[in-house]
């Protein structure tokens, strides 16, 4: 029997995520913001929280509604038989999300859900089942943007970047999500070498040979909410975790370098908790002793940004990191992920894509970068593609996303903001013109002529005054 499912995951990456789920056979795939809604069984449900490399959580809707005000929500959650969920003796929690101008405050949404939920115990059963917060036997999620509810089962409990196999961080880490993103992203599959040049902890070297190889993320993890629901089929689980006929074979390398010894110890455990270690190859190294790898290659990177991690001379290592692609990376392809626009001007070369990403709350591009033998035009003039069909359809993509985002903006602010912005007085501050008072006398072409007419503090002559005849000109 098929039910609705929602795949929660970061802005920008909803496409990908969508692909993931056609290939794991999903139906009724409808691609929001920040998510993906798809109808399937028991089975895909488990398979989503397993495989998914994308997701950050994926969820059951139990019931969508319409509320206007708190107490239409306690009503509407109070009329669920929660029999079916829980009993006295279950633990349960309340997560919301809110987007909403008459929901103003998340927590007090959850709090109106957790009372409804309690309160009809009380009056059938005379107890009531307990909060808690860490580790609940149930995890709810109630979604409300403006009127619109949706209340649902959360089956994943941790969110699913936490893949289990990373022992230690470095500062600023990049999530396992982001990193399996961005490298799904780029197209790459295991067809190459894959390099990482400032790995860190080893997150990307580790996304990166679990998708060459196909190996499900969900491996590493110790478990998962969907195993404490009262019908959870253990047996159907288990298949899936032991299923390993998709698993493919991997005849290229995987390289992590980084000039910080301890990232590289990090990085180290990191790739043996993975069980990866013939499979990847963590050195010490500064990038700028890079050489010409002697194999095709694929370099996917997240330099620092300069905001958790600030490095000496920013713009200069981002100069480096050109130059060595440059010189060191002939007839390979490239993609960095960055914050600043200033750092990516600092390459100083022309990339052939960019695609915005969220990294946290830092809305940042990931860009594309292939180097050639011989000059840029020289290579369009010989036909060799530089845009492949996923680059022009991420393109467009990355269009559609600016112009929402501005809409977004627009809407967002209020009039104040927005006459803040313009750089002028909120309108209801402006003084009204001419409200009884004398119209300002304006200036005409005599002032001009006197020279009495001044624009932006600077001299207009007239027309009369100029020797080119029938033009104005400044001084």
């Amino acid at each position: 029997m098929e039910f609705e499912i929602i795949a929660k995951t970061f802005q920008g990456l909803e496409q990908v995520l969508a692909e993931e789920l056609t290939a794991l056979g999903a139906n009724n795939i409808q691609i929001g913001r920040r998510m993906v809604s798809y109808t399937g069984d028991k089975e895909l449900l488990y398979k989503s929280n397993f495989c998914l490399r994308t997701a950050i959580r994926v969820l059951k809707p139990i019931k969508h509604f319409r509320a206007t005000s708190a107490d239409e929500v306690y009503e509407a959650v109070k009329a669920i038989d929660w029999t079916q969920y829980l009993s006295n003796d279950t633990t349960f929690a309340v997560d919301s999300v809110v987007y909403s101008t008459e929901f103003r405050h998340s927590k007090f949404v959850a709090y109106k859900v957790k009372d409804a939920i309690v309160d009809q115990f009380r009056e059938k059963t005379g107890s009531r089942p307990n909060i808690r917060v860490s580790n609940p036997d149930l995890q709810l999620n109630i979604h409300i943007a403006e009127y619109d509810c949706t209340l649902s089962l959360d089956s994943s409990g941790e969110s699913l970047h936490r893949r289990g196999y990373r022992q230690e961080a470095v500062e600023a880490p990049l999530n396992e999500v982001l990193a399996a993103g961005i490298i799904l992203m780029t197209g790459w599959r295991g067809e190459t070498d894959f390099i990482d040049p400032m790995c860190g902890s080893g997150t990307l070297p580790i996304e990166a040979t679990l998708i060459a190889r196909n190996m499900a993320p969900g491996l590493f993890r110790k478990g998962y909410a969907f195993e404490k629901w009262p019908d959870f089929d253990a047996d159907l689980f288990e298949q899936i975790y032991n299923d390993d006929s998709q698993e493919r074979e991997f005849n290229h390398h995987v390289y992590g370098y980084d000039n910080n010894r301890a990232a590289i110890a990090i990085a180290e455990n990191n790739v043996k908790s993975a069980g990866l270690t013939g499979d990847i190859t963590i050195q010490f190294q500064d990038f700028a002793d890079f050489t010409q790898p002697a194999e095709r290659s694929i370099i996917v990177t997240n330099p620092p940004y300069g905001e958790r991690i600030k490095p000496e001379d920013l713009l200069g290592l981002y100069k480096m990191i050109g130059s060595q692609f440059k010189k060191q990376f002939v007839d390979n392809e490239a993609w960095v992920l960055s914050y600043r626009e200033e750092c990516f001007d600092a390459i100083g070369l022309k990339s052939s894509l960019k695609v915005p990403l969220y990294n946290g709350s830092l809305e940042c591009e990931l860009r594309k970068y292939q180097m050639f033998s011989g000059r840029y035009n020289d290579v369009r003039a010989e036909g060799r593609q530089i845009k492949s069909a996923s680059d022009r359809r991420q393109m467009a993509e990355k269009r559609r996303f600016k112009e929402k985002r501005a809409v977004k903006q627009r809407f967002d602010e209020s009039d104040e903001e927005f006459e803040k912005r313009m750089n002028r007085r909120p309108r209801e501050d402006r003084p009204r013109r001419f409200d009884g008072e004398e119209r300002p006398r304006r200036f005409n072409r005599d002032d001009r002529k006197s020279g009495g007419f001044k624009k932006g503090g600077r001299d207009f002559k007239s027309r009369d005054n100029y020797k080119g005849k029938g033009r104005r000109y400044e001084e």
